[in-house]
């Protein structure tokens, strides 16, 4: 067995990761000599620790899409191999991986013992920084709905948080002002609901947004829903939910390399669910074969 390094997030799947803390040290005493567990819910302090691993550890995380958005930018930097035991509200790349709705020993002994490949990932690249995510970037209303997520009650957990926070959006729902250039060529202009940039087949807790997305295909996929209101906007949510969306003649996709997007306002934005500071120029493009995973066994 490689040598792994496991760290869970006992803030992730807001807070009931912590219940599992002590069953996982048990089975890690049993199934895993010498691999201890790591509790930490500071990212400055996760990162460091991370950052001193000896290479080609094996790095095991315990949360969500939040939890492995906020330790990509080590994972990308050191190269190490990625072990994913889904414990978030949103496990979008968890899904990607087929690692969604394993018992957690059997996602624990995949992490460990698991066969390592490569995933692509994007990366957010503006004048003052670079963001990389590895499921989604979520650019206008569906970002809204993300940040919303982050307080609604704390019995809500998976899809229903979601589609409580999209029900509360609409009462202040807008749309933006936006210029999107696909690879060079001008694919919108004017306002829209979101434009979105999506690696993995589903966001926001599995709802089927690209549903033949593929991150080891080599490039992103946009999604770009035009101007919507609140009651086009409520009846396309159960589109949404069923992956029909796409033949929705306000809604297009397209798979790309690099994406412009520039506006005029503040508009929320979100990478992997988690809220980022506005940008008005920003591009967003995609790092094929840059993550080392672990995946299910098919």
């Amino acid at each position: 067995m490689t040598a792994a390094f496991v760290l869970l997030n006992p803030e992730a799947d807001r807070g009931r990761a912590a219940e599992l803390a002590e069953p996982v040290r048990q089975w890690l005493a049993a199934n895993a000599a010498g691999t201890a567990l790591v509790e930490s819910d500071s990212i400055g302090r996760s990162r460091a620790m991370l950052q001193c691993l000896p290479e080609g550890t094996r790095v095991i995380l315990i949360g969500g899409d939040g939890t492995l958005h906020h330790m990509l930018p080590v994972l990308l930097a050191q190269g190490f191999p990625l072990g994913l035991v889904p414990l978030g509200s949103g496990n979008d790349t968890a899904r990607a991986l087929g690692l969604h709705g394993l018992p957690w020993e059997r996602a624990l002994s995949i992490a460990l013992d698991g066969e390592v490949s490569a995933m692509d990932t994007g990366e957010l690249v503006s004048a003052r920084r670079r963001v990389p995510f590895a499921s989604s970037l979520a650019f206008g209303f569906d970002a809204a709905v993300a940040q919303r997520a982050l307080d609604v009650p704390r019995w809500l957990s998976g899809q229903p948080r979601y589609l409580w926070a999209t029900l509360a959006e609409l009462a202040r729902l807008r749309n933006w002002p936006m210029r999107v250039t696909v690879d060079g060529e001008l694919r919108h202009q004017g306002r829209a609901l979101f434009a979105s940039t999506l690696n993995t087949a589903t966001y926001g807790s599995g709802m089927p947004a690209m549903p033949r997305a593929s991150a080891v295909d080599g490039h992103l996929n946009l999604l770009v829903a035009g101007r919507f209101g609140r009651l086009a906007t409520l009846l396309m949510l159960p589109r949404l939910l069923r992956g029909t969306h796409l033949g929705h003649p306000r809604v297009g996709a397209v798979p790309f390399r690099r994406v412009h997007i520039e506006t005029r306002e503040d508009v929320p934005i979100c990478a992997d669910g988690e809220p980022l500071t506005a940008e008005r120029d920003f591009e967003v493009k995609v790092r094929r074969n840059s993550l080392k995973v672990v995946r299910a066994p098919e």
